[in-house]
């Protein structure tokens, strides 16, 4: 047997071990790693996609948070694994569009390969019942009253979004982070915080009035709060555009994404994935693969810069 046909049939050996091994995608447990704690909306969303996604893929997907950096630090361990797929981020579009922007970080939008999303995020300053503030505008009025007051932030749109405003409202406000949600809802219900960023943790006391909602972040206004008007609505000329996907290192093999999409697409149409979106942190669901969900990323990215450079020229 000749060199070039022994070289050839090796390569075939090669080619068709990887099909096989990619074939089996899963072939053992997976990991999902959320930017957030344990509590706010993305986790509590996320515990219900892992269970959906489990019976899809036939193997166990274990929930693990990494917060910090508003989802910046699960991004950065998601970047730098190896794991073809079997360790994954599951959080929203900023954490990958925005914190490369405001911080020295390992990684980039172009980092990662996006699998899909699931829904848009529903974004929204709130106060609590404790003010007695009810609506945007009386929240502003109060804080040029009484300055110094908190504003509980969970990550980096949020805090350069009320940074502009701060600037256009001339406000002197004293900015807190948290851990997401789980740590932003206590300081609000308390009163600590007289206005806070929420990604979805005020749906579980807006009904009860214990948390209102004053604006939207999105450029439309909320599925489940109409009323409260937008940032654009309020003169701001700002909006984001967010949503929550799934994100895996960019050398990911393709067939690996496609099975991971498969499951993801599965789980918008479980009645169990249906329900914690839509029912209890009432976003939308909005499914969408690869270089679409990128394009809202990227834009996403965008629209910050602007913002970002705008407010260093001031």
């Amino acid at each position: 047997m000749s060199r070039w046909m022994r070289w050839g049939l090796a390569c075939v050996a090669w080619c068709t071990a990887v099909l096989a091994q990619a074939a089996d995608f899963p072939a053992r447990p997976l990991t999902m790693v959320v930017g957030f704690a344990q509590g706010g909306s993305t986790d509590t969303q996320a515990r219900v996609l892992a269970k959906v996604m489990s019976e899809k893929l036939g193997q166990p997907v274990t929930v693990l948070n990494v917060p910090g950096a508003g989802g910046g630090a699960a991004a950065a361990m998601v970047a730098s694994s190896t794991e073809g797929g079997y360790v994954f981020q599951f959080g929203v579009s900023s954490s990958f569009a925005l914190t490369p922007l405001i911080m020295s970080t390992s990684f980039n939008l172009d980092s990662f390969a996006y699998v899909a999303s699931v829904s848009r995020n529903q974004l929204a300053f709130v106060t609590g019942e404790r003010t007695g503030i009810r609506d945007w505008r009386s929240m502003m009025q109060a804080l040029k009253r009484h300055p110094g007051q908190v504003y509980a932030t969970q990550a980096t749109q949020d805090r350069l979004i009320i940074q502009h405003i701060a600037q256009k409202e001339g406000l002197e406000l004293r900015i807190v982070p948290t851990t997401g949600g789980a740590g932003s809802a206590p300081m609000v219900l308390s009163g600590e915080a007289w206005l806070a960023f929420s990604g979805g943790s005020h749906t579980d006391y807006t009904d009860s009035g214990r948390m209102i909602v004053l604006a939207s972040l999105d450029e439309r206004r909320l599925m489940g709060y109409p009323d409260a008007p937008t940032l654009k609505e309020l003169g701001y000329g700002v909006s984001v555009e967010s949503l929550r996907v799934v994100a895996v290192p960019v050398n990911t093999p393709q067939s690996h994404i496609d099975a991971l999409a498969a499951a993801l697409e599965a789980a918008t149409r479980d009645p169990r994935f249906i329900d914690v979106t839509v029912n209890r942190i009432r976003q939308p669901i909005q499914f969408m693969r690869g270089e679409e969900v990128k394009a809202v990323v990227r834009r996403e990215a965008e629209e910050f810069k602007r913002l970002q450079d705008a407010l260093k020229t001031r």
